[in-house]
């Protein structure tokens, strides 16, 4: 039944399974697919991609201290201008998010300042109150670092066993960041590539997914196929610097693509690219640091890349290309980040969420200065890309043509909340 009327129509949007059909949004969800119901505002989407919001479940949004190099508003701006509708904030903050105090600071943070809809994990470190973030509202736990990385302390195997365990008792997610750190001090790309190897992320990942763990894992930016093949049932996810960048493209020492797990040879990324039925989510594990800090020697360059923004738009041009199916997408952007959240999905049927990125054909040369992050820089200039003309969040114009308009972001809680719902 089509409702009397609605909030928003978006008009000749090409579904999934090749059907056209008018979508019409009241209160945030889709209310009815098909013909359109009386609306005061319309979009034409004849000719344009229209995809699901996405949900970045790996991104640090900096803030407080850090500030400089992102915050919630210019993180979350930067999610929105490319087609990302949520994001989950990692916990190796500063302070780290290790307890009920610094978590419910954190989510008042993001309440203030975020554009977009967000969830925050719980920090994993020995003594934590896993219980007490669980019941805070921590969407999931971790990063949990096997190996040590930016902010982020790592855990010996005895520890990150007993994590596990407890995780599980309470029903949540644990996400591990699985590597191995040999000796050394990395001069350039490619011995940062060599301490951080294939072979040990992939020792890392199978010692993890072939443990007796009663407890969902979700590994987070594998580089390699080897690693994404050791990971078993446990979920996988990959970035979009380990599919579309090698160490080999760019100068030796260019601290700008100094990432941890590092970028790998041309080879290995080409090899990641036939994993790709296998990989469950692509995230983007945004994680800004100023020019200020990564143009020194190598070795005292923090590791870390924006690209919060580029995920979905260059996922977009490799569609518009041929190399990639519009399904895909969709499901390693949007649906299955949400299957593994737990939160409701955004789509193009009754009772689902209405986040939606509207897409043209135009390829556009990425630049750091059209881009939103505070961090002014990318590791991507200059590849193609497709950005999102307007951006639909919970049913509300949020981003159009470089404007930004007030919507209605969301805390999304994980599933041990005990609280009155959403703020």
């Amino acid at each position: 039944m089509i409702p009397p009327r609605c909030e928003l129509v978006l008009k000749d949007v090409a579904l999934p399974d090749g059907r056209v059909a008018d979508l019409s949004i009241s209160d945030g969800l889709v209310v009815h697919t098909g013909s359109p119901c009386q609306s005061d505002q319309s979009i034409s989407c004849r000719g344009l991609t229209v995809l699901p919001g996405a949900v970045d479940m790996h991104v640090h949004m900096r803030g407080r201290v850090q500030r400089g190099k992102e915050d919630w508003k210019s993180g979350s701006r930067s999610a929105t201008a490319g087609g990302v509708t949520m994001v989950v904030d990692q916990p190796n903050t500063m302070p780290p998010l290790t307890n009920e105090e610094t978590f419910r600071e954190r989510v008042l943070e993001a309440a203030r300042d975020s554009d977009c809809s967000y969830a925050i994990n719980g920090g994993v470190l020995p003594g934590t109150d896993l219980a007490a973030l669980w019941r805070s509202g921590a969407m999931a736990f971790g990063e949990i670092f096997a190996a040590p990385s930016s902010y982020g302390e790592s855990l010996d195997e005895q520890a990150i066993r007993s994590s596990l365990a407890t995780i599980g008792r309470l029903g949540g997610l644990a996400t591990i960041h699985a590597e191995e750190v040999m000796p050394g001090t990395p001069r350039d790309l490619a011995s940062h590539n060599r301490l951080r190897g294939p072979a040990g992320e992939t020792r890392a990942v199978t010692l993890i997914a072939q443990g007796r763990h009663q407890c969902r894992i979700h590994f987070c930016h594998l580089s390699t196929a080897s690693a994404v093949a050791a990971a078993g049932s446990a979920s996988v996810e990959v970035t979009p610097h380990h599919l579309y960048l090698s160490y080999e493209q760019v100068e030796g020492t260019d601290t700008s693509c100094k990432v941890n797990p590092p970028l790998r040879t041309e080879v290995e990324r080409r090899r990641l690219w036939t994993m790709w039925e296998r990989i469950d989510v692509i995230a983007s594990d945004h994680a800004p640091h100023t020019l200020v800090e990564k143009e020194v020697p190598f070795p005292d360059a923090p590791s870390g890349i924006p690209g919060v923004e580029t995920m979905l738009p260059l996922l977009v041009a490799s569609f518009m290309n041929g190399d990639i199916d519009r399904s895909s997408i969709i499901a390693k952007t949007s649906w299955r980040p949400s299957e593994l959240l737990g939160i409701p999905k955004a789509g193009y049927n009754p009772g689902e969420r209405a986040d939606f990125a509207l897409f043209g054909s135009e390829r556009t040369p990425i630049t750091a200065e059209n881009l939103h992050s505070r961090a002014g820089w990318t590791p991507f200039e200059g590849l193609a890309a497709i950005f999102p003309d307007i951006v639909i969040q919970s049913g509300k114009i949020a981003y159009d043509s470089g404007d930004f308009f007030p919507a209605s972001p969301r805390w999304y809680p994980g599933r041990g909340y005990i609280g009155e719902g959403c703020i």
